[in-house]
């Protein structure tokens, strides 16, 4: 077999090498020379490096050959050195190629003995710079995975880890060492290593890298603490498209992912805030309010809410907290996340419940300092709940913190913000009792408006309600049924009458009146102004009449404007005498014709002064019905008053039965859900 001869090697199991190994890539030639310095072996990687053929080459002198003449004396030098001493000489020498050129060469050179006691060398050979470009390349990818900051790890295609850099060792607290041969799951049990092998074996299958996939949870580096990493998995391709295993990196970002999280915390806080800015306070309701409040702090910022207020204080009447004994607190509005026992716990909307002075609430509202239980234990729940058999409940509803702020307006404790979590992991915190503490702030002031409002208005109410008749009285020739309705928006109560007044001969009068403007004013100048009509009437006057010594009181109280209808039913001669001040036109339902409206010269109002009145006389005969209203049971914002007015009169042309019934169907047809004024209603029918 002569050298240039050599049949390509393979590799284990007879496998064909593939030609890209770091051997193939360095080009190593192996060249051995005799005792007498010629050739006689010449592999092809010689022939690429050197340049010349075998058959150039065998039997050649090598210093000869391919040692220029200034280098030849110390090349025979190093050959001596290794064929007398048997030296392994290493090292850079230059060589000369076939084309002229010189070259620097990586030398090995040993002593071969065959076995019939002949010496020869062997010189293993490369190019230099190849050698020094991978020796670089190692060197440079050594220090990358070494001194990386970046946790790296390669895995086999068992997903066992081969290596791990310094910085994984670091953040794991696992010497390199222990890892190797090992699994995820072995090393690091407080990690969700089933889910990462998964993603793992997909990368391996698909080849598809999986970057920044975020990782939480606990290494023997930092046992008692929580970290977030970002994770890239990627595989590792060797030659002909060889599966050799996956690799992964690994990156600390707990503080990055802390200061998001923070951040966004940040966001939804200044969002529920703006939030609550829009959605609480909308009416001037306490009940209303309160809702409002719970509606907005859950979920976002508890599981249970509850608005507890005061009884005192809704009564107007709190002399001072006493510093001892229990608290009466009525519960405005209760709100849960989902179905939960803790929902039943807590004390029922509109009722009043004693908690005594050992309660956590009760403390609240006496200190004016927010409570903070941040882990809930047996003991804590018996402060919490009102009784024993509430607290078992919240220990089943797995209440584990609580957080009570009080509601404090213009100085005044009103109650409390009662807030608890069974649902959220996490407990109350810091920052959980600053946003608590100004949610409670400004809903304080919605709800201490809406309480001293409610007190204005049911004083207007109950003034108004006051000067208002009792049940109309009973008439002859007449059957009478009124209504009155005051404002169910959240406005002030107006100043709508009705009256029925008894004159001589039989004779009835019937009004309606609405007194512009609202509120204590408005009820008070109505109670003038009805005083005086029964006054007038019982003189005998005719209905325009009557009117004109009204307008002229009117105008003689300071910002007052009234409208009003005045008629009066005489059954002898079976007709009304009626006159109008600026107000909406009544409605005659005769017996056996189709209801209309009477057209009666409608007038100024009441206060305006100057206006001239007129008396309409009007048919009304027994069956006849006669309808008085105020423009409260009919104006809207969205509708022309004049179709209005066709729906009533449509309405009580079907409506043909009793009065009370009568009355009763109007208001529920026309009546719109939060009407913003009061209504008079005044239905009389003619007997006979």
């Amino acid at each position: 077999m002569t050298a240039g001869s050599f049949p390509r090697t393979a590799g284990r199991a007879g496998v064909p090498l593939d030609g890209t190994g770091l051997l193939d890539v360095l080009g190593v030639a192996a060249v051995v020379v005799d005792a007498r310095g010629r050739i006689v072996l010449w592999s092809p990687q010689a022939e690429a490096l050197f340049g010349f053929p075998a058959e150039e080459a065998l039997g050649r002198y090598v210093a000869r050959l391919i040692v220029g003449a200034e280098h030849r004396e110390e090349a025979l030098r190093l050959f001596g050195e290794v064929l007398r001493d048997g030296t392994v000489w290493a090292g850079t020498f230059p060589v000369r190629h076939k084309n002229g050129t010189v070259r620097r060469v990586e030398f090995r050179n040993m002593r071969l003995a065959d076995d019939q006691g002949g010496l020869f060398a062997l010189g293993i050979a490369a190019d230099h710079a190849t050698v020094e470009r991978i020796e670089t390349g190692l060197a440079l990818s050594d220090r990358l995975v070494s001194q990386s900051p970046i946790g790296l790890a390669v895995l086999d295609s068992e997903l066992r880890y081969v290596l791990v850099n310094p910085a994984l060792e670091r953040i794991n607290g696992v010497p390199a060492a222990l890892h190797v041969g090992r699994r995820i799951g072995d090393m690091l049990p407080e990690l969700d290593a089933d889910s990462l092998e998964a993603s793992l074996r997909s990368v391996l299958a698909t080849g598809t890298p999986l970057l920044d996939r975020s990782l939480v949870g606990r290494t023997p580096a930092d046992p008692g603490r929580d970290h977030t990493w970002a994770v890239s998995l990627y595989r590792l391709d060797g030659a002909e498209g060889r599966v050799l295993g996956v690799a992964l990196s690994v990156i600390d970002v707990t503080e990055q992912h802390r200061a998001d999280a923070e951040a966004a915390r940040s966001r939804r806080r200044l969002a529920l805030v703006a939030d609550a800015s829009a959605r609480v306070g909308t009416t001037l309701e306490v009940e209303r309010t309160a809702a409002e409040l719970a509606d907005v702090v859950v979920p976002e910022l508890a599981d249970i809410a509850a608005v507890d207020v005061l009884d005192s204080v809704l009564m107007l009447h709190r002399p001072g907290a006493p510093e001892e004994g229990p608290e009466l607190f009525r519960a405005l509005a209760v709100k849960a996340a989902g179905p939960t026992e803790a929902r039943e716990a807590a004390d029922p909307t509109g009722a009043v419940a004693r908690y005594g002075a050992d309660r956590l609430v009760t403390r609240c509202v006496r200190t004016g300092r927010p409570v903070l239980v941040e882990r809930v234990g047996p003991g804590d729940l018996e402060r919490i709940a009102r009784d024993p058999e509430a607290a078992q409940r919240l220990a089943r509803a797995g209440v584990h913190s609580y957080l009570a702020v009080p509601l404090i307006a213009r100085g005044e404790v009103l109650g409390a913000l009662d807030l608890k979590r069974d649902r959220n992991p996490l407990p109350f915190d810091g920052d959980d009792v600053l946003l608590a503490t100004e949610l409670a702030a400004r809903a304080a002031v919605s709800i201490d408006n809406a309480r001293w409002y409610q007190s204005v208005r049911n004083s207007a109410v109950t003034l108004q309600r006051s000067l208002l008749p009792g049940a109309p009285p009973e008439r002859a020739g007449l059957e009478i049924a009124v209504r009155y309705q005051p404002a169910q928006a959240s406005s002030e109560v107006g100043g709508d009458w009705y009256d029925v007044i008894a004159l001589p001969d039989d004779r009835t009068a019937l009004v309606v009146g609405d007194v512009m403007g609202s509120g204590i004013d408005a009820a008070a100048t109505m109670g003038r102004l009805r005083t005086a009509t029964c006054a007038f009437a019982d003189l005998g006057l005719a209905p325009a009449q009557v009117l004109r010594h009204l307008d002229r009181i009117t105008e003689g109280l300071e910002h007052s404007i009234a409208t009003c209808l005045f008629a009066v039913h005489d059954p002898v001669r079976g007709r009304c005498r009626i006159a109008n001040a600026g107000h909406l036109p009544p409605v005659r339902v005769p017996a056996d014709g189709p209801a209309e409206l009477v057209r009666v010269s409608p007038g100024v109002p009441l206060g305006v002064g100057g206006g001239t009145f007129h008396t309409a006389r009007v048919a009304f005969r027994p069956g006849d019905r006669l309808v008085l209203y105020t423009d409260g049971l009919i104006e809207t914002r969205d509708e022309a008053i004049d179709e209005r007015l066709a729906l009533l009169v449509r309405l009580l042309d079907d409506a043909r039965g009793p009065l009370e019934e009568t009355c009763d169907h109007l208001l529920r047809a026309l009546r719109r859900p939060g009407a913003a004024d009061d209504v008079a209603l005044l239905i009389a029918r003619s007997t006979g």
